[in-house]
């Protein structure tokens, strides 16, 4: 792997905002997790572009606050380079660069989604979860029970614990619709991965695997049933008919609906739902909660070709950015 970093300072005069080494946290034959620092003064958001395997340029919108991006839908045995730019007012302070080779093949310990896996320990209780004792269980560093925190018909949500120790990073695996092996790198210190672009009513085989370095550690895996297409209400649908009159919206925000229906007064309301970055391929959105707080968000949409798409956001999140 090639991970030569290349840091111009052109755009970057002294005493402004500074960014650090572009680096690779974890690679897999189809993403890979870059990495940076700030260590002087701060950007208001990030822009990381690079060309995917068919020569078109990406660019993905980065909140300011992050230090890490997961980049997917990647080729294997391919080689990329990454440009970083910091953003200021919408202006560019500061970018760096790296070329990353990713890996050549998934790993063959990847099984077909009706394979069960091989040395299974799991406890009767959990008859969908497996957890393997594999080499270094042995009061080191061990994974919880994948669970599964929302299902889509396009979309699942998968969260963890630790429940002893800590993970550099994790990776899940699974075989999309046309059965070909996917792999995600996820942050160590994540909990919970959100899956896009699965197909409705449909099983599938989630493993992940803890890491420390290179080597698993530990794995655990579950099936899930992505929902069928008719239990998503078209995004076009006015969400308003069941709520109160009209008078009990905010009149201050004409483009945001906030039905109260659900939301008796004093509880939890939506702010106002804004852009904050566009590129040719991606949009990112930003919202505030002013009163209350919601266990988690929901983003509905219909994508080029007009089939609706569901997003699962965490409950925590105030921004979301639609690849």
């Amino acid at each position: 792997q090639d991970h030569k970093a290349d840091h111009p300072r052109t755009d970057a005069p002294s005493g402004q905002a500074v960014l650090g080494d572009l680096k690779v946290s974890s690679i897999t034959p189809d993403s890979l997790q870059l990495q940076w620092s700030v260590p002087e003064g701060s950007f208001d958001s990030f822009m990381l572009q690079y060309r995917d395997a068919q020569g078109q340029p990406q660019a993905l919108p980065i909140d300011g606050r992050s230090r890490l991006v997961t980049v997917p839908g990647l080729s294997p045995s391919r080689q990329y380079r990454f440009h970083l730019y910091g953003l200021q007012g919408g202006k560019r302070i500061d970018h760096v660069s790296t070329n990353v080779f990713t890996d050549a093949a998934v790993p063959e310990q990847l099984p077909l989604p009706s394979e069960e896996p091989q040395n299974e320990d799991h406890k009767p209780e959990q008859p969908q979860t497996v957890q393997p004792q594999t080499e270094a269980n042995q009061g080191q560093v061990v994974l919880g029970k994948l669970r599964v925190s929302s299902v889509t018909p396009n979309s699942v949500q998968l969260q963890w614990s630790v429940p002893e120790g800590s993970f550099d990073s994790f990776t899940l695996q699974y075989r999309d619709a046309q059965g070909q092996p996917q792999a995600l790198a996820v942050d160590g210190r994540s909990r919970s991965v959100t899956v896009p672009g699965l197909s409705p009513s449909r099983q599938y085989r989630f493993h992940l695997y803890g890491l420390r370095g290179r080597r698993r550690i530990d794995r655990v895996s579950t099936d899930v049933v992505t929902a069928d297409t008719e239990d998503l209400p078209p995004p076009s649908m006015d969400t308003t008919t069941e709520a109160r009159p009209a008078e009990d919206h905010q009149t201050a925000h004409p483009q945001a609906e906030a039905p109260t229906s659900e939301a008796p007064s004093a509880w939890a309301v939506l702010g106002e739902l804004m852009v904050s970055s566009v590129t040719p391929s991606s949009v990112q959105l930003q919202w505030s909660v002013p009163e209350g707080s919601f266990d988690s968000f929901m983003l509905q949409y219909r994508d080029a070709q007009g089939q609706p798409q569901a997003l699962p956001i965490d409950g925590g999140s105030r921004s979301v950015t639609v690849p």
